[in-house]
């Protein structure tokens, strides 16, 4: 009787256990769907606004470069010099500088407006000839005889059947003249622009399009209309205080600060703090290449995005400019600061798998959210 008893005890206690292991599977289960579907609404939320990028305008204020790329294959050492004989096979050119983020606004479906000055050559003319080719409208591009437009000039060589590589860059570089008149009409420009315009983005490449005087004049306006203001400086990134948001790579970030990171996180964090209140700027994104971007806010802590595909990058040329490009038509369409580093973060693992200054498209970027 007694065996009897501890045998149906077992089977109760059997049938306890099995439903303990039940319920904590289901538990378990239920979750894991909960945490997929948190992930599967922010993707979500991140599509919505990539497909809010289309007709969106955005002012882009910067230094217009034109980009030169020169192709040959290797034949033989010279006799004359220790130096590579190449058998030229092609040229072409792209927009660098100002015109590769107009570019990117463009190929994500924005109306970017271009601002800026070019010079009365053939290569000012040439980069308003790409910008019409790609229907930009360029009625806010200013021809300044007085102007040489920078070309940066690459040379890529290699075998017959071998992917170029760059082997040589020579840059004619031009600043733009400091004069009144020239101040004038771009602050006329920037005034008729504020009217139609969702954001302005800012590409300092050190050819002085920006005027410090200008940009202190012009700032509070925009920010009056709650107009979001970027910034893409490489070497003035202290200079211009009170935009919205900058989004500097790590060395920049060095030489703005006169440190060196490396690769220390608890630098790199007390780094971007002194550096948003210096910019007195809402929010900073630090790119990092493979190494992901952090973007620091008020009153809020890190948040750092790791990249999302390999780290075998093929190009890095440009890819600030897709960065910044991205990031600013998010917040022209009402994005958070973290969904926009996001979106950032996933074009720019796109653009650097490319061989120089290159754009993505709305298809791509989609592509790399969903995947």
């Amino acid at each position: 009787m007694i065996k009897k008893k501890e045998k149906s005890w077992r089977r109760i206690a059997s049938f306890r256990v099995l439903a303990a292991l039940i319920y904590l599977t289901f538990y378990l289960i239920s979750d894991k769907n909960l945490a997929c579907g948190s992930v599967n609404k922010e993707k979500k939320n991140l599509l919505r606004l990539v497909d809010d990028f289309a007709r969106k305008k955005i002012a882009v204020w910067g230094d217009f470069i034109l980009d030169e790329y020169i192709f040959g294959n290797t034949r033989r050492i010279s006799r004359e010099a220790p130096v590579l004989i190449l058998d030229y096979k092609k040229k072409e050119f792209s927009l660098g500088g100002a015109g590769n983020s107009v570019l990117n606004l463009k190929a994500l479906g924005a109306d970017p407006y271009p601002i800026g000055v070019v010079g009365s050559d053939d290569s000012g003319q040439r980069i308003l000839q790409i910008l019409k080719k790609k229907g930009v409208s360029t009625e806010y591009l200013v021809k300044e005889k007085k102007h040489k437009t920078p070309i940066k000039t690459r040379i890529l060589a290699g075998e017959e059947t071998a992917r170029k590589q760059q082997i040589l860059r020579i840059d004619r570089e031009g600043k733009v003249p400091d004069s009144n008149e020239l101040k004038q009409k771009i602050q006329k420009i920037l005034k008729d622009a504020q009217k139609k315009i969702n954001a302005l983005l800012i590409s300092d490449y050190n050819y002085f399009t920006v005027k410090e005087d200008l940009f202190n004049h012009i700032l509070p306006s925009f920010k009056k209309k709650n107009i979001p203001v970027t910034l893409d400086s490489r070497f003035r990134l202290l200079n211009f205080k009170g935009i919205t948001v900058s989004t500097p790579n790590e060395p920049e970030v060095e030489e703005a600060l006169q440190i060196e990171i490396n690769d220390d996180n608890q630098l790199l964090k007390q780094a971007g703090r002194l550096l948003l209140r210096k910019t007195q700027s809402s929010a900073l994104l630090i790119t990092r290449g493979s190494k992901g971007m952090v973007l620091f806010e008020e009153k809020k802590a890190p948040f750092s995005i790791s990249i999302c595909g390999t780290t075998d990058i093929v190009d890095v040329t440009g890819a600030g400019d897709t960065v910044i490009s991205v990031f600013t038509l998010a917040l022209a369409c009402g994005s958070t600061f973290r969904e926009a580093a996001m979106l950032a973060n996933y074009a720019g693992d796109i653009v650097v798998m490319k061989k120089g200054t290159a754009t993505l498209s709305v298809q791509e970027l989609k592509e790399n959210i969903v995947s």
